[in-house]
């Protein structure tokens, strides 16, 4: 039986209460908001570990972004997942999901055969939850979205996993090779090893491809390859709070208050 490759595709992302977004380039600016690992990506790679602790196999971290984004890639490998590959190009800036998922298969490609591979719902800062669905279109193979548990088949033919509907959950199966959409919160990502810690931070298990290395269209990737724009910022509007003071003596402030409760039912 051929090893289990599992691709857990991981973006870092600022944190969502310190976005800013450039009123000239219309692009998110980073310089001043602080980063981390996308909180459902993480629940995306504890799914591919609990298939490598009950498979065997190996676990590859696939990014795209700058070159800051190791450190962070690394508490993955310190985690449990083997190997870590970052696309990493200025012409990648300002990519939408296209863009983004083409420069992503890319790299997947390059990396070689896989039986899975995972993401996150969505991103904190896009929340599209454009690029999993995008992935399985590149690629030409099918999809699990919104999974919150997976098995994979005996001869690891099929994944089949389950999502939550609404009174209920119902049960889905697909062929191998697929991608596996997890849903956030769906399960608690667990700590680093700090045993494979030591070896995860060492820097002789991350693999940087530019984008000559992957042999890319110039116009597909970046903005050239981005058809989404952002054409404007505006503030969203603030709705104040309803309130309405009531005096009196008890008795009359329990009527007033039924009073109240009775208009706005």
């Amino acid at each position: 039986m051929p090893e289990l490759h599992s691709i857990v595709c991981m973006k870092i992302t600022p944190k969502p209460e310190e976005i800013r977004v450039d009123p000239q380039t219309m692009l998110l600016d980073r310089e001043t908001a602080r980063s981390e690992i996308n909180p459902p990506d993480m629940n995306a790679l504890e799914m591919a570990l609990v298939l490598k602790d009950q498979h065997g196999g190996r676990v590859s971290v696939l990014s795209m972004g700058p070159p800051f984004f190791e450190p962070y890639l690394r508490v993955g490998l310190a985690m449990g997942a083997d190997w870590v590959y970052l696309l990493s190009d200025r012409k990648f800036a300002g990519a939408d999901t296209l863009a983004t998922t083409y420069t992503l298969v890319q790299g997947i490609k390059q990396i070689g055969e896989f039986d899975l591979i995972f993401c996150g719902e969505e991103s904190s800062d896009g929340a599209t939850g454009q690029v999993p669905p995008g992935l399985a279109e590149w690629l030409d193979i099918g999809q699990l979205t919104l999974i919150n548990l997976l098995e994979i088949s005996d001869r690891q033919q099929f994944a089949r996993g389950r999502r939550e509907v609404k009174g209920g959950y119902e049960i889905l199966e697909v062929p191998l090779p697929a991608v596996v959409s997890v849903k956030t919160a769906s399960n608690e990502p667990r700590f680093m090893d700090y045993d494979r810690k030591p070896w995860a931070f060492s820097g002789d298990n991350i693999t940087v491809w530019t984008s000559a290395d992957l042999d890319l269209d110039p116009q597909l990737i970046g903005l050239p390859g981005s058809p989404t724009i952002v054409t404007g910022l505006a503030d969203a509007p603030i709705r104040g709070r309803r309130r309405r003071f009531v005096t009196g003596r008890p008795d009359e402030i329990a009527q007033k208050l039924a009073d109240l409760i009775g208009e706005a039912l």
